[in-house]
This record gives C-alpha cells, structure tokens and sequence, in this order.
C-alpha cells in the first residue's frame, strides 16, 4: 500500500464523524489551554516580582497536576464515546479483509492526527488567552499590571510531555479495545450492552443507604477539625452512593413507571421509557458523571468565591489588630520588663506619627487536650487515638484577671479558686473545671462577649476562655501536672500587646520594623533573658492571605471550566449515541402512526425525565454538604455565614441557567439525529 494510504484513511474516518470527532477535538484543545495557562502562571517571570508569588504558585502548581490527573481520565473517558462508535467501522474493515495490524495503523494515525490537532491548538489558544489570565490574576491580587507577553519554555515542553503521555496511552487502550475483540463482535459491537438489566434492590438499597449515612455524617460534624478529616470519607460515600443509586435506582424508576399504566401507555411516554429502561445501566453511570463534575463545580465555585470575596473578614479574625506583638520568656525576668516593652511601643508610635489604638495587654497560658465531664486529659495515653477524639479536644487558655480588665475595660472581681468563662465548649456557672493532676476553678461568671483573640482564630480547635486572679500560681500548678512536657514542649506563660493606629499600609510595616528593633533593645538590655518573642502585622499579612485566596478563586474558577467542559461533553455524548440508537425505535414509530410533534412531546419527556436528575441530586448534595463546607472555611477563618449562603446560592442558579441552555441546546442535537433517520430513507 501506498505510505499515505492509512493517514488519509484516518482522515477520512475523522471528517465523516466529525460530529463526533470535533466536539472531542474542541474539549481536548480547551484542556491543554487550560493546563498551558496555569502552568504558565507558575513560571512566568511576570507575577514572580510580587511578594507572595510563592503562596499563588505552590497553589497553582497543585492546580496544574489537577488538571493533568483530571484530563486522563476525562479523555479516556469521552475517548471511549469514540471508540463505541467506530467499532463497527473497524469490524466492517476488518470483514472485507484488513487485518488488526493495519486497523492499528489507521488508529495510530487517527490519535496522531487528533494529538497534533488538540496540542497545536491548545498552545496556540492557551498563549493567547495565557496573558489575559495573568491580568484577570494580577487584578485579584491588586498588583500592578504588566503587558509584556512571555512564552515560557517550561510551559510549552511540560504541556507536550503531559498530553503526550495521555494521548499514547489512549492509542494503547484503542489497540487493546480493537485487538482482544473478533470482528463480528466489533461490527455488532454498537447493539452490544442493550439487554435491559434486572432490577438490583441489594445495590439500590446500598446506594442509598450510603448516601443517606454521608449525609448524616455532613450535618451533624460540629468541629472544623473533624470536618477537615471525615470530608474525604464523605466525598468518596457520596460519589459511591450517587453511582449505586443512578444505576439501580433509575432502572427501579423506569420499572415503576412501567407498572403506572395510566403514564406508561402514552404516546410522549411509552418510547421514551422503554427506551430508557433498554440501556439504562450504562444512561445511569452517565447520569451520575455528570452529577458527580456538577457538585464539584458547585462545591469549588461557592467555597472559592466565598474565600475571596470574604478575605476582609477572614484577616481581620486572625489579626483583630494591625500590630501584635507576643513575647514567651522561659526564665525568670525582672518584674515589669512588659512596662519596658509597652513604653518602648508607644514611642515607636508616637515618632511613627501615630499613638497606639484599642490596646489589649494581657498575660495567657494555653494547653490543649480532651475535654470531658469538665475535666481536660492532657495524658496522651488517655486520649482515644480515632478521628471521633476530636469531637472533645479543646484548647483551654488562662487569662490574668488584671490584664482582662484593663483590655476590656471592666472591673471583675475574683475568689480564690474561681474563674471567668467564655467559649462555645465553656461550662455553665457553678461548674467546676480542672486540668489532669492539675488546677482547679469553679466557674464564677460565664462571659457574653470577649476580646477578640487571633491565635484562638487560627487554631483548628475550639478555645475556652478561664480568667483567673492569680495567673501565675495557676501557670506553675499546670506545668507541674504536666510531667510528661519536656522544656521545650511545655507551655508558656505569655505576655500579649496588640494595638491599631491610624497608618496606612506601608507605614504599619515602617512601624513594625521599628517596634522589632525598640523590643530587641529592651530585652537585650536584660540579664540572662531566654525565650521567643512574635511581632505580627495585619497589613503584611494581609497580602499572605489575598494570595492564597486570589489563587484558590482563579483556580477553582479554570478548574469549574474544565469540570463544565467534561460534563456538557459526557451529556453532548451521551445524546449523540442514544440518538444514534434510537433511529430505529422512533422510525418504527412513525410507521404505525406517531407524528413528529408526538415524538418530539416523547423525546421531551425522554430527556426531562432523566436531564434535570443530575442537577436536582447536585443540589441535594450541596445542601447537605453545606455544613460541612462551612466549618472547613472555617479553618480558613471565614465565618461569614451570609456571604457563603449567597455565593452558594448564586453558584446553583447561575449553573443551573447554563445547564438548561446545555439541555436546550443537546436536546435539539438529539432530535436532529432521530429525525435524520426519516429524511435518509426518502
């Protein structure tokens, strides 16, 4: 045969599906747009002069090894779409004589064709569109812009080394696929699979008993930490659950109304159920697809966007000031250095311009462990090792009396051996609460309202507030009982200042500078000082935090055009080959009388059965997952739980507007294909 004899081959079989072949064609360019553009934000020269470049690309990186995991199995799995229908091509082939090695020949250069065809489009759309993406980036972060277009080496070569290794491992696939099959099964591959299944009530039952248990688990999680560790479980119940009840419960359904001869035996309903009860297990593993990539696009745009549009109040939980300073001494000091060190602060302000604001000056000691019948194990050999422990474990943190008053400005009175309370897991008045072989309080007051506290706001347990007259004698009981802390590990009885001024941006991080000099001198003029001190800034930190959450937005946003791109394809496919199938059945139909409004009242009802149950359960997931999501934003000291509503309920809208173009637009591609089997017979 002549060298140009199989390419041609191949291209003919292309251009002759190329209904099915150009909208795989588009998704594979769109993927390869999409990993070249994060990918070129993680090496761009362009975004590294920004200060927390680091933090935008560790998270982009992880973002591109997403989309390189997620695009094999999405190609792998529209490829197969592919694969079913030309089967019966290559049978026929095979029928009239071509043996498996020439057919391999022709699938070689058909994925040639289609890699060259997706790779060279995707870079091209992916440069193009790469510069707008770092602008949209650069505008999230508030950095100034930069217009220089760059094509990054690094980009280009690892895109070709991904896709690559993904389109050589479908080729091997197509060859497995095509060579373990004989040629007539290959050419009557397409009616293969249609035998309508029995009902399965054990793996229904099943599947909805998981659902029903990962439902449980999202509502009644109370701790962010317990959240963060059950939210894998209960991802990987749900998609488990979701597949088990798509595939048996529809048939169920489809049986049910079967049973309902007052809705079975109409015109718009007697094909269209029939026909889905004929291939329903492979419709119902589709069905859950498309449910599974619509509650990820609905999870990640409702999280992210609540993130970034919440990041004021997330920065403003953590750093409740604009200047903490913290200092940990682990020997004996000379009384009153904290007068030192507060003096030297407020002359730092005062030649910054400024004085210091809404002042909380205190001393603290803080130990965790787990909290039961009002007393906390610290012993770790009592502490229960499952993940349900953190259901009980809290952080109790001692306050002195003096410095809560002065914070607050009240003037509480303590007993010995009484305490102050506060915090969500805080005991009622007249309680007692102690720590293992430790000290002792019995609750005098159980507090309405606190100062805020950034470090409680950072930890990933709750924090219960003791306010105690003696601080002291209560740090020295508590490193007593804990005999099992080494020097390093115990903890630290802490002096806090934190304060605001009336600078802006770039003067709080001129005062910072300052007051880490002013504290260094202090403790340096002290003898034989040992310990560790902190100075945070809410104006430096806030760019730490805009970093992460403009790069977890921009991410979760390509990666819900990618998922979107997955799922309109799967349902796009999925009409297509149903369409394809069904010919025969409504061409049958219209010979004993059916007209072309009745069938197209049947494929309305075809599609609006079984369509819109992706979308329905997407939502039943959301709503149950929607505690859950909640406390693990709470992590990210997001506790806005009005924004993360909105968001949430504007992502659903706003998808489920697109979703019914998706259907409109599907539909109509279905009902071109049945009715094209009339018009082939003229």
């Amino acid at each position: 045969m002549k060298i140009g004899y199989y390419p041609r081959l191949a291209w003919d079989g292309i251009r002759k599906n190329r209904r099915l072949y150009l909208p795989y064609l588009l998704a594979c360019i769109g993927t390869v747009a999409m990993y070249y553009i994060v990918y070129y934000l993680c090496v761009t020269p362009t975004l590294k002069g920004i200060r927390f470049f680091t933090t935008v690309q560790l998270t982009l990186h992880l973002g591109s090894w997403v989309i390189a995991v997620f695009a094999a199995f999405f190609l792998f799995y529209t490829h197969a779409f592919l694969m079913r229908r030309r089967k019966k091509e290559f049978g026929l082939y095979n029928m009239l004589g071509m043996d498996k090695r020439n057919i391999a020949r022709v699938l070689f250069f058909e994925t040639l064709t289609v890699a060259l065809l997706s790779v060279a489009g995707g870079l091209v759309s992916g440069i193009v569109f790469s510069k707008l993406a770092e602008l949209a980036l650069l505008r999230l972060l508030g950095a100034d812009v930069n217009y220089t277009l760059a094509v990054p080496g690094d980009a280009v070569v690892m895109t070709l080394a991904v896709f690559g290794v993904i389109f050589l491992l479908l080729f091997l696939n197509a060859l497995r696929q095509i060579g373990r099959v004989e040629a007539v099964k290959l050419f009557r591959s397409e009616n293969a699979g249609e035998k309508p299944p029995r009902v399965n009530w054990v793996l229904g039952v099943a599947g909805a008993v998981i659902l029903i248990a990962a439902y449980y688990m999202a509502v009644s999680i109370q701790e962010p930490l317990s959240a963060l560790m059950w939210f894998f479980v209960a991802v990987v119940m749900v998609i488990l659950g979701t597949y088990l009840l798509f595939i048996a419960g529809s048939v169920m359904v489809c049986r049910l109304l079967q049973k309902n001869k007052q809705y079975y035996y109409q015109p718009s309903h007697f094909v269209s159920v029939s026909s889905m009860a004929y291939r329903m297990k492979r419709n119902g593993a589709g069905l859950a697809s498309i449910c599974i990539l619509v509650t990820m696009v609905l999870v990640m745009l409702s999280s992210t966007t609540a993130l970034y549009f919440g990041a004021d109040d997330s920065v403003t939980r953590r750093y409740p000031r604009q200047l903490t300073f913290q200092v940990f001494p682990r020997s004996s000091v000379p009384e009153g250095f904290e007068d030192d060190l507060r003096r030297s602060f407020e002359e730092a302000a005062e030649r910054n311009g400024t004085e210091m604001r809404n002042l909380l000056d205190y001393h603290s000691i803080a130990v965790a462990g787990k909290m039961e019948n009002g007393v906390l194990y610290t012993d770790p050999t009592a502490i229960d090792p499952s993940l349900n422990v953190y259901k009980d474990v809290v952080r109790l943190c001692f306050v002195d009396l003096e410095g809560f008053n002065r914070s607050v400005g009240a003037d509480y009175t303590l007993a010995p051996g009484e305490a102050l309370t506060y915090g969500t897991h805080a005991p009622a008045a007249g309680e007692t609460v102690s720590v293992q072989n430790g000290p002792s309080f019995t609750i005098a007051r159980v507090l309405d309202a606190f100062f805020p506290d950034g470090e409680a706001a950072s930890m990933v347990v709750p924090t219960v507030y003791l306010v105690v007259a003696d601080l002291q004698g209560a740090a020295f009981a508590l490193n007593r009982a804990l005999t099992g802390q080494t020097d390093e590990t115990r903890p630290l009885l802490s002096w806090t200042c934190s304060f605001d001024t009336t600078l802006n941006t770039a003067d709080q991080l001129t005062l910072k500078n300052d007051m880490e000099a002013a504290s260094r001198n202090v403790l340096h003029g002290l003898d034989s000082f040992s310990g560790t001190t902190h100075l945070e800034s809410y104006a430096e930190n806030w760019s730490d935090y805009l970093g992460t959450f403009a790069g977890l937005f921009f991410l979760g946003v390509l990666l819900s055009l990618v998922f979107i791109l997955a799922a309109v394809l799967i349902i796009y496919y999925k009409q297509v080959s149903e369409g394809y199938e069904d010919q025969a059945r409504f061409t049958i139909m219209r010979n004993v009388g059916m007209t072309g409004k009745e069938i197209r009242k049947s494929i309305n009802s075809q599609l609006l059965t079984v369509f819109f149950l992706p979308l329905l359960f997407a939502g039943l997931h959301l709503a149950f997952a929607f505690p859950m999501i909640y406390k693990l934003l709470l992590l990210f000291q997001l506790n806005n739980l009005t924004l993360f509503t909105l968001t949430t309920v504007g992502s659903y809208l706003l998808f489920a507007v697109f979703y019914a173009l998706v259907y409109k637009g599907t539909s109509n591609v279905y009902y071109s294909i049945v009715s094209g089997a009339r018009e082939r017979q003229k």
